[in-house]
């Protein structure tokens, strides 16, 4: 299924000539994984983040360590200022965020095992948000995080080409 959502995105990132820049904690980089299995995504492919760790979340994307410590890597702030630095230290022109908890540990009564807060904008546009509870172990998680993750990018370029 995501091959067939990561072909769908690339055929419509190419007839717009856009390139995609991705950012990924729970998912360890299978949203990258996915669009770069597409053969000829090197066309609209621009670079992924791999930020598992709260370090390199602010390292290598910016976001404020006083967001996590108030609101957690697993949040929609979070989310939002890990969308901002793929956007702001990449050359793409829309771009796509997943944090998470895929399990089986690391969940508390507000945020269980499942939590995935998922962000995505095309440069110079509104962004998105959204925080998902997906059932599942590990693989299920991180696999409808994914999923999630395409369809989103896909219909924003959709809605983009017929504004």
């Amino acid at each position: 299924m995501d091959s067939e959502l990561a072909a769908r995105l690339g055929e419509a990132l190419r007839a717009r000539n856009w390139r995609l820049a991705t950012a990924e904690s729970c998912t360890g980089g299978s949203l990258t994984a996915a669009v770069t299995a597409i053969a000829g995504s090197s066309s609209w492919f621009e670079r992924g983040f791999v930020t598992y760790s709260n370090e390199s979340k602010v390292e290598l994307l910016g976001v404020s360590p006083a967001t996590l410590a108030r609101h957690g890597a697993v949040s929609e702030e979070t989310a939002c200022e890990m969308l901002a630095g793929a956007l702001a230290h990449s050359h793409a022109d829309i771009a796509a965020t997943i944090t998470g908890i895929a399990g089986p540990d690391g969940g508390s009564p507000g945020k269980p095992v499942g939590t995935v807060c998922l962000a995505w904008q095309q440069r110079h546009g509104d962004a998105f948000v959204e925080t998902r509870h997906f059932p599942g172990d590990r693989e299920a998680v991180r696999s409808q995080a994914t999923a999630a993750a395409l369809e989103h990018l896909i219909a924003l370029a959709a809605d983009t080409a017929s504004a």
